[in-house]
């Protein structure tokens, strides 16, 4: 009986752990594709915002990636310093440090498109089911 309070501390027991660890292996299944990029796989997810938005402020690209800005911050010192963005200081709000895609930054994507089909068969989940874990996993996050 004593040892039954103490279940709820069993790795079995936890949410938490397979989404680690899931989470960890399929960033591990990424690196081939993107060391190919020169991405790791939150610059890559930094990029896929640029493409789809083009600018955004740091504390957007934040919350929309989940991340403060103490990781940010140098991650994106490392992309500018690879050519794919710029940082500057909003004009209206020099609070405000607003990240732009560059033109190296938009050819990038021409060698990424194909990043997210080479993935879809690394996962063993049929469409169906991959849509719903995708639905239950942002019911989570929100």
């Amino acid at each position: 009986m004593a040892e039954k309070k103490y279940d709820a501390l069993k790795l079995e027991n936890q949410l938490c752990f397979p989404l680690y660890a899931c989470s960890r292996q399929i960033i591990k299944k990424y690196h081939p594709f993107l060391d190919e990029l020169n991405l790791t796989y939150t610059q890559y997810l930094a990029m896929m915002v640029l493409w789809e938005r083009h600018t955004i402020s740091v504390k957007e690209l934040g919350n929309q990636l989940f991340l403060d800005s103490g990781t940010l911050t140098p991650l994106l010192k490392s992309m500018e310093k690879k050519g794919y963005l710029t940082r500057k200081r909003s004009g209206e709000d020099e609070r405000i440090l607003l990240v732009s895609i560059t033109e190296a930054g938009e050819t990038l994507r021409d060698r990424a498109v194909d990043v997210p089909a080479k993935m879809t068969g690394c996962v063993n989940l049929s469409p169906e089911e991959a849509a719903e874990l995708y639905r239950l996993l942002y019911k989570i996050l929100s």
